[in-house]
């Protein structure tokens, strides 16, 4: 049999985009893109989708370009391309996604005969792509993968259904259709957890450190402060969410950053979408349990981490600031909650403190963008040849953490809270090791893109926490 005979004898295969050949929306896609650039995209969307979904898809497609090198693409769906092809068939993309996508994506992988999308007008999904594929193809004529219920029409109407990473239920009703099925799995794991970055939670323990500086733990105080934490762990992780949604595209070029969950498409985009919204009201309803004075400063952190998400984080210095502020405001919430003063000495040596720790973050990703051969930041505003300054203000800010730190020894109020307060004077010593230590671990590429992830994965970093616990609790005790 010849290859012209064999592809004649084959059904066409036909494969669906969304949530099918790609493990993402790339309405959501287009979406997202636009905001990183323009927040009016959220403005265009609502006056667009007043004409219909295809028309909304139409919009979205017009104000960004995709990126299909990038996209999160479903490598068992790409083999099976491959193997029917191999075999002598032929395939076509068809998806609900706007025209000029679909053309994008089938020029980029080169796997596809035909693409058709929607086209502004008519949105190409369910019982629409049933009818398009039967006038096209002719009934039975066109074997189809999708993965949702809004394919059932297009699997009845193929002469084989195929199915990816359906639920079982959904794999029980392409079967019920009476046609010959198959169903696919990629294997690949869900990532909502991991999208929360509950290990950056670890920063909200700066909500106790009030308690700490007037050791104060009544029950109260520290009921409150444990609602503070709660509190700021959601709404920092609708944060993180909302900052790797804007960021999609910049983290899937990133060697790292392209395993993030969103990025990677172990958390659909739309799921995505819902959880900056419900984490960030759960985060609210637990703050008012604190009192409104605490759900204000955790709702101004919400907006600050915005602007810093869509705006500040492409304006150079000011980014870090802003990462120092919202380090800072941590302890303000500690304190409002607990009702505890903070000192001018604690403000003042968080804000040196964690500029520096921002200014790491910095520092190590132009150190990676040099190694990589990049000269500029994407959506930053930052050059590689900025690296030597962005050091000195590291190390600069480390420092004079620690003076204002030595100076606070020799106040009054140390003098009364602590029995041997000459002791504190080795967690001096101890930080200034750290801070010149982290950065001498960035300059030679060894840094994580984060010093609190680096700092509770190193041994050396845990050692020296150990002993400014050490010092601390000698000082008082002894």
């Amino acid at each position: 049999m010849t290859a012209k005979d064999r592809r004649d004898e084959m059904p066409v295969l036909v494969v669906d985009l969304d949530g099918t050949l790609i493990r993402s929306d790339s309405l959501y896609e287009t979406f997202w893109a636009g905001m990183s650039e323009d927040w009016g995209t959220a403005l265009s969307a609502l006056s667009a989708l007043t004409n219909g979904r295809a028309a909304l898809k139409r919009s979205m497609a017009g104000r960004t370009v995709l990126e299909p090198e990038h996209l999160p693409y479903n490598q068992v769906v790409l083999d099976y391309i491959r193997d029917w092809r191999e075999a002598g068939g032929q395939a076509v993309l068809v998806t609900a996604a706007d025209q000029s996508i679909a053309t994008s994506i089938a020029t980029h992988l080169g796997l596809f005969d035909e693409a058709h999308g929607s086209d502004g007008e008519h949105n190409l999904k369910g019982e629409a792509k049933a009818r398009f594929l039967e006038e096209r193809f002719g009934p039975q004529g066109f074997a189809y993968i999708g993965d949702s219920k809004a394919d059932l029409p297009v699997w009845k109407a193929a002469a084989k259904a195929i199915s990816v990473d359906a639920p079982p239920a959904l794999q029980r009703q392409v079967t019920a259709l009476g046609n010959e099925s198959e169903h696919l799995a990629s294997g690949v794991k869900p990532g909502y957890l991991a999208a929360l970055r509950p290990h950056q939670w670890l920063k909200n323990v700066l909500v106790f450190v009030p308690l700490f500086a007037a050791q104060s733990f009544t029950g109260m105080h520290v009921i409150h402060a444990i609602l503070a934490f709660i509190a700021f762990s959601l709404v920092s992780s609708s944060g993180y969410v909302l900052n790797d949604l804007m960021d999609l595209r910049a983290d899937r070029a990133h060697p790292r950053k392209c395993k993030r969950p969103l990025a990677a498409g172990r958390v659909p985009i739309a799921h995505g979408t819902m959880m900056v919204p419900l984490l960030l009201l759960a985060g609210l309803l637990v703050a008012m349990l604190g009192g409104p004075a605490l759900l204000g400063v955790i709702f101004g952190y919400f907006v600050l981490t915005t602007i810093y998400s869509t705006w500040l984080k492409q304006r150079a210095v000011a980014d870090i600031g802003t990462l120092a502020g919202l380090y800072t405001l941590r302890i303000i919430a500690g304190s409002v909650a607990t009702g505890l003063d903070l000192t001018v000495w604690l403000l003042a040596f968080s804000m040196f403190f964690f500029f520096a720790l921002a200014a790491v973050k910095r520092l190590a990703e132009l150190v990676d963008l040099e190694k990589r051969g990049i000269g500029t930041a994407k959506r930053r505003g930052y050059y590689v040849d900025d690296a030597p300054l962005i050091s000195q203000m590291t190390t600069a800010s480390g420092y004079i953490s620690v003076l204002v730190l030595a100076l606070y020894i020799n106040t009054f109020a140390v003098q009364e809270l602590y029995t041997a307060p000459w002791i504190l004077w080795g967690i001096c010593l101890v930080l200034m090791y750290w801070i010149s230590r982290v950065v001498l671990v960035t300059h030679r590429g060894k840094m994580e893109d984060d010093p609190i992830v680096y700092a509770i994965r190193d041994r050396t970093s845990l050692v020296c926490i150990l002993l400014v616990v050490a010092f601390a609790v000698a000082a008082s005790v002894l």
